[in-house]
């Protein structure tokens, strides 16, 4: 090796300095004291000499640092890339093993350009194409799960599920008391609404006494199932999907199949099972709140005593519109807890995945409860009841 400097960049407390070597290598020497608080030296002029000149690779030598920090990775950094980008090869075994590991993280991740590729755009018949893939795959996905959760229940009534029980409680707890604070005010609001609509069009007949017929039969048979469901769609079903999205994202799940637990029946199972078990009770006291509010508007705006507004409800409902809400309402639990459950079982592993599986056991659970409450209606027509 030569010990002619072809060029340096120095200041008072470190410099750089390149050599040409016989075997026609560029080494970059650096000499002094590298920290943050110096000022560092001009890099740009090595680069610039090594360009001038013709060379076959670059050696970066760091022997005469007596400290050294990241303000000397950075500069080092910077004239690694212009030899990689000339072309030529680089050397860093005479760098301590500190800056050649600091140096590896950094040239391993390229710098990101400053035009990005724009997505290609698709045909019409190629996205249609896709989306109905897409739509395919999760529908086999949903009768996938599905198939997996009938199995799961049949395991906890032959008594061979393995869960915790305090967790079915605690699912119970979540599902049933916790939840009467907003089904109260909801129901009761849904009664009175009903009553003011009612009472605007029977007043014209002088029938105001109809009003809890009316407000009576529709909590009864439709929305005391469907609104609790709804409620607790958007309050426990989104619960249960960031629960199990969290517990993915931690790879608890993953433990459990490691350990030898189905997932299924650990996690799934208690939790359907418990809304299943809470939806009737919820909907019967929504019903209930739903015909007291009723009663508050009629007692106040219209000419209806207490005594008749219950003697009237008692004469429009019987046992077949409670027990249509009641049933309707077990599988509406079901669906809920299904829909939270799969979308926590089906998410990612990242923080934003707890978000998006939150809103798809929202959005899911409201489309199922929707449905469910169609079909139930044309088969309740077919049969005339």
């Amino acid at each position: 090796m030569t010990d002619t400097g072809i060029a340096k960049a120095a200041n008072p407390v470190n410099r750089l300095e390149v050599f040409r070597a016989v075997d026609g290598v560029w080494e970059v020497r650096a000499v002094g004291r590298w920290t943050v608080e110096a000022p560092l030296p001009d890099h740009q002029e090595i680069i610039q000499a090594m360009e001038d000149r013709p060379g076959v690779g670059v050696r970066l030598c760091s022997q005469g640092v007596d400290v050294w920090d990241s303000s000397l990775v950075a500069v080092l950094m910077r004239i690694a890339d212009a030899a990689r980008a000339g072309g030529r090869t680089l050397d860093v075994s005479l760098l301590p093993n500190g800056v050649q590991r600091l140096l590896g993280l950094a040239l391993a991740v390229p710098e990101r350009s400053g035009t990005e590729r724009k997505p290609k755009k698709t045909g019409l018949f190629t996205g249609t194409g896709v989306a109905v893939l897409k739509r395919w795959r999760s529908f086999n996905d949903l009768v996938a799960f599905v198939g997996e959760l009938i199995i799961a229940v049949g395991a906890f009534f032959a008594g061979t599920a393995r869960f915790r029980s305090e967790d079915f409680w605690l699912a119970v707890e979540a599902s049933g008391a916790r939840a009467l604070p907003i089904v109260t005010i909801i129901a009761l609001l849904i009664g009175m609404i009903f009553a003011f609509v009612g009472a605007v069009q029977l007043r014209q007949f002088g029938a105001d006494i109809y009003v809890a017929n009316l407000v009576a039969v529709a909590m009864s048979r439709e929305m005391g199932a469907v609104m609790t469901a709804i409620v607790l769609a958007g309050r426990t079903g989104a619960a249960f999907a960031a629960h199990i999205s969290a517990m993915q994202g931690n790879e608890e799940v993953d433990a459990l199949t490691s350990l030898g637990l189905s997932p299924m029946q650990f996690l799934v199972v208690p939790r359907v099972m418990a809304l299943v078990l809470m939806m009737p009770f919820l909907t019967l006291y929504a019903d209930l709140m739903g015909i007291l509010g009723g009663l508050i508007v009629a007692a106040g705006m219209l000419n209806v005593t207490m005594v008749g507004y219950i003697t009237q409800t008692t004469l429009a409902i019987g046992p077949t519109d409670v027990a249509i809400g009641l049933v309707k309402s077990l599988f509406f639990g079901a669906l809920v807890a299904m829909a939270g459950c799969r979308a926590g079982m089906r998410s990612g592993r990242s923080a934003a995945a707890v978000g998006d599986a939150t809103t798809k056991a929202v959005v899911s659970g409201i489309l199922y409860i929707i449905i469910c409450d169609a079909i139930f209606a044309v088969l309740l027509q077919r049969l005339g009841i």
